[in-house]
């Protein structure tokens, strides 16, 4: 469970805004980032989608060929 959660939060530390010190003054301006780190991270893993694999030893497989 805890090397899940620590894959989380390093994949909402891609945003660099979350790795960095904020200097925003306003009240809750943190929580928003965060959210929104979290609301970026969440969208990118939704549309992960895994690489295609091609076999390049079948030639009609490959488009340009074709």
């Amino acid at each position: 469970m805890r090397i899940v959660v620590e894959n989380v939060i390093s994949g909402v530390k891609r945003c660099r805004i979350v790795k960095d010190e904020l200097r925003l003054t306003k009240e809750d301006i943190s929580d928003v980032v965060m959210e929104i780190a979290c609301g970026l991270h969440n969208l990118r893993v939704t549309f992960r989608q895994p690489m295609q694999t091609i076999d390049i030893t079948n030639v009609e497989e490959l488009s340009y060929f074709k």
